[in-house]
């Protein structure tokens, strides 16, 4: 109940200082549940847009981890940016789990200002985690985004390339483990809005990412 009542007395003071950024109410969820329950230390945290926020059963695809699911849905790389002090960085991980840019470029940003806009996000985490291990899990081929996806390839290139060149970095190419023998998605890993996953959809993430987890 105590919790309960927090996050209303949360929600009221957002709204009587006026207009709030976007997903403001979201981490400040966060930060309840962790007054609450305070999270692991050591953990592996996931960030990003909806394919994290919908991967509601993420420590049963790694058991033998300590995962944090930071995941708010709709967000771009530069709200994750915004709010990186608040769901990363107060977290200290040992490693960092990033899905994000899709959205990006389906509201407008180049593949070139996506891969900025990760670049200025990297680097700001980096600063204050030296030592984090930061994992990018490239952009999906979303169905129903099909117009997007040159930008999105361009933009996963991009990042893939970044990444290389730095120490403890990781760029997870999902897409192979989605495509079906036509080489266009598989339909059953997607929702009937052919943009979020279903649970066939982290089936088939799980193993691939698995590897790379500390």
């Amino acid at each position: 109940m105590k919790s309960i009542t927090y996050l209303i007395l949360l929600t009221i003071n957002v709204q009587a200082f006026g207009q709030s950024r976007p997903f403001e109410k979201e981490i400040l969820v966060f930060e309840a549940r962790d007054r609450q329950t305070p999270p692991p230390s050591d953990v592996i945290l996931f960030t990003g847009s909806s394919s994290i926020r919908f991967w509601t059963d993420l420590p049963a695809y790694f058991p033998d981890k300590t995962v944090l699911n930071r995941g708010f849905g709709g967000s771009q790389l530069s709200d994750v940016r915004y709010f990186a002090d608040r769901v990363i960085v107060r977290y200290r991980p040992k490693q960092i789990v990033l899905y994000a840019g899709e959205n990006d470029i389906a509201t407008g940003k180049t593949a070139r200002q996506t891969y900025a806009r990760f670049v200025d996000l990297f680097r700001y985490v980096r600063k204050k985690l030296p030592d984090v291990t930061f994992t990018f899990i490239a952009m999906k081929p979303s169905p129903s985004r099909r117009q997007f996806q040159p930008a999105m390839d361009d933009a996963n290139r991009l990042i893939g390339r970044f990444l290389a060149k730095k120490s403890n970095a990781q760029f997870v190419d999902i897409r192979p483990a989605m495509l079906g023998a036509t080489g266009q998605p598989e339909g059953t890993l997607f929702r009937p809005d052919s943009l979020h996953m279903t649970e066939k959809g982290y089936q088939r993430w799980a193993p691939v990412l698995r590897p790379y987890l500390r």
